[in-house]
């Protein structure tokens, strides 16, 4: 089957790679504030130390997020899946009821994630429907606990056995 032949189909076909889930964050000199549930969040090289993630052009975040020059990637632990849902929807402050604190450039840092990567952005690639974003970690944490992986549209941990 082609991809374009039929986007549910795909779009479920791709849903069959596990990841993480990360929620990325940045902010703007005039103090505006936003952050976004996001699965493409991948590790590119290691020197540099360098990540990437995608960011649709019609996302409601797209604009703070383009202006922005620095993101953080907070990476999810297992007891943190209803914050996928918070950053996924499309309130007005998603940071009024979280707990978080400044980090590089004033991008949001969440308390409880399992690892944190504040990153200066390098690059912006338009692909598609998508930007690739590229940035240069420059400070990084990892905490301890489990990270939540989601697969086949479900959430959960992975398993030992």
């Amino acid at each position: 089957m082609r991809p374009g032949d039929g986007g549910r189909d795909y779009r479920h076909a791709l849903g069959s790679f596990a990841t993480g889930i990360t929620v990325v964050t940045c902010a703007l000199p005039d103090g505006r504030r936003d952050g976004l549930t996001v699965n493409s969040f991948t590790s590119v090289s290691l020197e540099p130390p360098l990540v990437s993630w995608c960011l649709g052009v019609g996302a409601v975040s797209f604009p703070v997020f383009d202006a922005s020059p620095h993101f953080a990637v907070n990476v999810l632990a297992l007891d943190q899946q209803s914050l996928v849902w918070h950053f996924a929807s499309r309130r007005e402050d998603k940071f009024a009821e979280v707990d978080a604190s400044a980090g590089l450039g004033g991008a949001p840092l969440l308390d409880g994630c399992v690892a944190r990567f504040e990153c200066r952005r390098v690059g912006r690639h338009e692909a598609g429907d998508h930007v690739i974003y590229l940035g240069e970690v420059e400070r990084y944490a990892r905490f301890e606990g489990e990270p939540l992986v989601h697969v086949q549209g479900r959430y959960g941990r992975l398993d030992d056995g």
